[in-house]
């Protein structure tokens, strides 16, 4: 089975694909897109980062009733994402019965041929993607939908947003694609800096959280949930995988307790499937593993006390 990946190289480098829709649903009336109660559907992976940190923030917002959500297969063909019920995690497509994700995209852009990504906002009105950025996804959760939320959270506070955008572009560079900059790499000259740069940013980041409960003090913000998705899979994938093995995150003394804080936060532990993780990236990645066989490992006990409300 031939597979896609999540990207071209140039000269051996990974280059991510821009999102290619990037409406917003807002509370103001400047967009024809209204924050209204079951009118948006959300469409991901649970293998897939990306899609991960929109799940997160639904679930913690409390937006789970007013915000549909499904599941596809975690093993992408040569077709891309598929709506298959394959297990007790994955939900087929109840809004528009469609097989495949693409089908969304066509839908939105019968021009469009760039690759089919998620996370996916969905209107059910318009019948159209909204967009297909994570990030913006993730904003549009945390501050247009407050009416719905059924937990007062703020994940995105005025006093700190403009240090939250710098730090999300510092780990998004360096961690959250930096793991894929080296496990995509097709040279050795193109898979040693970003490999590097990783290890150099994690152990910054151990030395913060030496300080502190997380990154911006004692509350998590949405650059902890960010920084999270790629900690969850770290040892699981990205070390062994991707060639991120100078350390795991179990060795680094203060990540991997902030690691199980994070996941031992209400609502965040059944949104991690390591199933999904592991067969996805392993069982997809044809050009990295061949074999296609999944590691029976590691064992990582994350419901271990974290000792993080020490601080």
């Amino acid at each position: 089975m031939k597979t896609q990946f999540p990207h071209e190289t140039v000269e051996g480098r990974f280059v991510r694909q821009g999102d290619a829709f990037r409406d917003w649903v807002k509370a103001d009336g400047s967009t024809p897109y209204a924050p209204e109660f079951g009118r948006y559907h959300l469409y991901v992976s649970l293998a897939c980062p990306w899609a991960h940190r929109t799940i997160i923030v639904r679930a913690l917002k409390g937006l789970e009733d007013a915000i549909g959500m499904s599941v596809v297969d975690p093993l992408r063909d040569e077709l891309g994402w598929a709506f298959r019920e394959v297990d007790a995690a994955t939900t087929g497509d109840p809004v528009n019965g469609f097989t495949y994700l693409a089908e969304a995209y066509q839908a939105t852009d019968p021009r469009y041929h760039g690759r089919v990504t998620v996370p996916v906002l969905w209107d059910t009105q318009t019948k159209r993607i909204v967009s297909n950025s994570d990030d913006d996804i993730m904003r549009m959760f945390e501050t247009e939908f407050e009416p719905f939320a059924r937990h007062d959270l703020d994940l995105y506070p005025h006093a700190h947003r403009a240090e939250i955008d710098r730090l999300n572009g510092v780990i998004y560079e360096t961690v959250n694609d930096g793991v894929y900059r080296a496990g995509f790499a097709a040279t050795q000259a193109a898979y040693e800096p970003p490999a590097y740069r990783l290890f150099e940013q994690l152990d910054a980041l151990d030395a913060l959280l030496a300080k502190q409960r997380y990154l911006f003090g004692s509350a998590p913000v949405e650059t902890d949930w960010r920084l999270f998705v790629t900690l969850i899979r770290f040892d699981a994938v990205y070390h062994g995988h991707f060639k991120c093995n100078l350390r795991r995150i179990v060795d680094y003394p203060n990540l991997s307790g902030y690691l199980r804080d994070l996941y031992q936060v209400r609502g965040v532990a059944h949104t991690v499937n390591f199933d999904h993780i592991k067969r996805h990236y392993y069982m997809t990645h044809d050009e990295i593993n061949p074999t296609r066989i999944v590691p029976i490992g590691p064992l990582q006990n994350l419901t271990a006390p974290h000792n993080r409300d020490r601080f």
